[in-house]
């Protein structure tokens, strides 16, 4: 009789025990599914309340080493955690930049002493940091930006004006993008630096949307003064990290964890029941069609975390999520106002479900905008992925000054 073998019993997963712990911790944290915090700094406050305590918990910035603020673990411990949370309402949408955004860039090309100084805070929500690209004439070409970076010593100067600005009005530190060398061709004199938001150089000025939120704001520097040693990177690669910065917001708006990765199926087959509508047949294949893109955004993220999780900046796959992402937000618009009718357009003022339904409808649109427009995102695909040839430039090579500007 042959002598039998018995396998070792497998080690078991990473992950163990880790489920239950987020579960937990989320039972006791987070606002019951639903629940909206409408004045904004509650919502700040909500945020960073969240953050501080997830931190605590040992649950905030898994992948980040703990050297800087993280909790050290895997990519697995990642997947888990936006696995669980998103059948909860995380009051984080006030740190989507700041976590989606600032803390890769820091993360990937931060100095040890930026990274150990600035990380921490971050993670733990201490801190909230935003972005500033885009400017009145700089949007879609944002490599035209004008606001210059002037080396004084061992500062920099800076001087211009920023639009649409996501946050700025509530956020501690930023990053920008200046313009230090206008004698080279637009994408070869452009900088990147970090940027104290309390500075009184700097002020800021909230935008009113038409969902009756101020989200937005312009921001203007008069003699910004900077220490040099908070250059992000080095000295003109500021439009390589660009790039790489709006590839990070393109993934936190296509395929990001958090309130990015709300699925909204499940809340409109439950109104539907609700309103009578289930049983209508080209209702059921439009939330059909709903949740299985849902399910595609999925997968995308997967993938594009896996990638972040080895220190590789998402490549042309972000601009895959950010518009599958943006026809998604609007599919779920179309979706919902099918449904809800009026209801999804305008509001009690006591109707808070209502005003959230409302308010995901009306501001569906912005992310076909925001990261780069849907056309932008096709003009990268068609280039990167699919090797179509690239729209001419007559002033390809010219340096920055020479080029009119409107």
């Amino acid at each position: 009789m042959a002598e039998m073998t018995v396998e070792p019993l497998p080690d078991p997963p990473a992950t163990t025990g880790f489920r239950g712990r987020i579960e937990e911790f989320l039972r006791s944290n987070c606002p019951p599914v639903g629940e909206r915090i409408d004045a904004g700094h509650e919502r700040v406050d909500a945020a960073r309340a969240f953050q501080s305590a997830l931190a605590s918990a040992g649950l905030a910035g898994l992948t980040y080493p703990t050297r800087f603020g993280g909790a050290g673990l895997t990519r697995a411990h990642q997947e888990e955690f936006d696995e669980v949370s998103r059948g909860w309402s995380l009051p984080t949408f006030p740190l989507a930049i700041s976590h989606g955004m600032c803390l890769p860039m820091l993360n990937q090309f931060g100095t040890d002493d930026q990274k150990a100084r600035f990380m921490p805070a971050n993670i733990s929500g201490r801190a909230i940091w935003c972005q500033m690209f885009s400017e009145p004439g700089a949007g879609s070409d944002v490599a035209s930006l004008a606001t210059r970076a002037v080396r004084d010593g061992d500062e920099w100067v800076v001087n211009g004006q920023k639009v649409w600005t996501s946050g700025a009005h509530y956020c501690d530190y930023g990053i920008i993008v200046a313009r230090t060398d206008p004698t080279l061709p637009k994408h070869q004199g452009l900088s990147m630096f970090i940027v104290d938001m309390h500075d009184p150089c700097i002020e800021v000025r909230p935008l009113r949307q038409i969902s009756g939120d101020r989200g937005f704001n312009e921001v203007f520097f008069t003699d910004l003064r900077i220490p040099a040693d908070w250059l992000l990177g080095e000295l003109e690669q500021g439009w390589s990290l660009a790039t790489a910065m709006l590839m990070f917001e393109r993934v936190s708006i296509g395929a990001g964890g958090g309130s990015f990765a709300v699925d909204r199926s499940p809340a409109l087959i439950t109104l539907a029941q609700e309103t009578g509508q289930a049983h209508d047949p080209r209702l059921r294949q439009r939330l059909a069609d709903l949740w299985i893109r849902e399910q595609i955004r999925r997968y995308i993220g997967s993938r594009i975390r896996a990638a972040v999780a080895a220190d590789r900046v998402p490549g042309p796959e972000g601009s895959i999520a950010k518009l599958h992402g943006a026809i998604l937000a609007r599919t779920a618009r179309d979706v919902s106002m099918s449904i809800a009718g009026t209801a999804a357009q305008a509001w009690d003022a006591c109707d808070v479900a209502g005003a959230r339904w409302a308010t995901a409808c009306l501001g569906a649109s912005g992310a076909s905008i925001a990261g780069g427009t849907d056309e932008v995102q096709r003009n990268i695909i068609g280039e990167r992925v699919l090797g179509l040839s690239r729209e001419p430039d007559p002033y390809k090579g010219a340096a920055w000054e020479t080029v009119p500007r409107s």
